[in-house]
């Protein structure tokens, strides 16, 4: 009755919820780190937008082609209009990629360590995962990479700035990657933390009119601060466009989404400072790190991926603090998302005094 490929697959368990920590912990205080989510919050221009939408039209369905949203995007970018895919948050898009691509048997590239959302879904397709490691630096080995493709090959994954390591590839680096790989090879560029990079110039959207083996994905969860709105695209061209539409679910995106998508990606102040904020705090964190000695990737993401001895210890200890910090991605390391400063003030000076007592 059911699929071998899904017969071991563990079921996603999310994290408890702050407020069953905090009874648990007994805190007044808890600040989640966890899930590279954006401290300072979304545009007020959401807010102003939402305030505007007629409850009467709740009965409504909404637009199924985002078609605001859709032209917001295309005129920043310069791309086809018909070149975007909108989805329930990038799980979506990278779900229905892997459904229109890959058959059982294909073979798929998949780094390690990265996003552990690549991996599932090829195995949901019966997919063969062939897994990189990556380099000493904790950056995507592209040679190994290229090294791993087989006539067998459908798919490989490019996370840039990579999740969990924060470590990015430069958009030229990428176009000469793609130059070796052949064009029945989908290579997918899931630039989630994109912005975060802080040059305008890191995003290889461009190359989408080069290559058409070129998915880029780009998601309004994290710089955008609309995590819980479910907004994520997919650039590309036809005819694999064509594919992924066909198979799209309707009416996928709601209209407050798309309302508070299209409200947050005019505000480019906003993102500008929570850019600008985040870089700053990085190279701050970067500064500490090497002061304890702690090993870790540099980062061009909103989070640090760092050694840390004894990590569960660690995470029970700033768990105890008010602080809930991503543990389990690596044996002996943590990953911490770059909160507000006074967070990541509070956080440095418990982990030294961890360290220093």
């Amino acid at each position: 009755m059911v699929k071998e490929s899904v017969k071991h697959l563990n079921p996603y368990v999310p994290e408890q919820t702050l407020a069953d920590l905090k009874s648990q912990y007994g805190l007044k205080k808890l600040v989640r780190l966890s899930a590279n989510e954006n401290a300072f919050g979304t545009s007020p221009e959401v807010a102003k937008a939402l305030d505007k939408w007629h409850f009467s039209d709740a009965n409504l369905y909404p637009d199924s082609n985002a078609e605001v949203l859709r032209k917001s995007i295309a005129n920043r970018f310069g791309i086809d209009e018909d070149h975007l895919l909108f989805g329930n948050g990038l799980d979506e898009v990278i779900e229905l990629l892997c459904r229109v691509i890959l058959a059982p048997g294909d073979e798929v590239i998949d780094p390690a360590l990265t996003f552990s959302e690549y991996q599932l879904h090829s195995q949901i397709e019966g997919a063969v995962i062939k897994r990189v490691a990556l380099d000493n630096a904790g950056v995507l080995n592209l040679t190994a990479i290229k090294d791993q493709i087989t006539a067998r090959t459908k798919m490989i994954w490019l996370c840039n700035p990579n999740n969990p390591t924060g470590t990015f590839l430069a958009p030229t680096t990428i176009q000469s990657f793609l130059e070796t790989v052949p064009e029945s090879v989908t290579v997918i560029v899931d630039e989630a933390y994109i912005d975060f990079v802080g040059d305008k110039r890191a995003s290889v959207i461009q190359l989408t009119k080069q290559f058409n083996n070129l998915v880029v994905l780009r998601t309004f969860s994290k710089a955008y601060g609309l995590a819980n709105f479910r907004v994520g695209y997919a650039v590309c061209n036809p005819p694999l466009m064509s594919y992924l539409q066909a198979t799209r679910l309707p009416y996928n995106l709601s209209t407050f989404a798309e309302i508070a998508a299209t409200a947050a990606f005019k505000d480019t102040e906003f993102v500008n400072r929570v850019v600008e904020t985040v870089v700053q705090e990085r190279d701050k964190w970067h500064h500490f790190l090497m002061k304890q000695n702690l090993p870790f990737y540099e980062s061009a993401a909103n989070f640090i991926f760092f050694k840390a001895g004894d990590a569960d210890r660690l995470h029970d200890y700033l768990l105890r603090n008010g602080y809930l910090v991503r543990n389990g991605l690596k044996t002996g390391w943590l990953r911490i998302s770059i909160g507000k400063p006074e967070d990541n003030l509070a956080v440095q000076k418990l982990m030294a005094d961890y360290f220093n007592d």
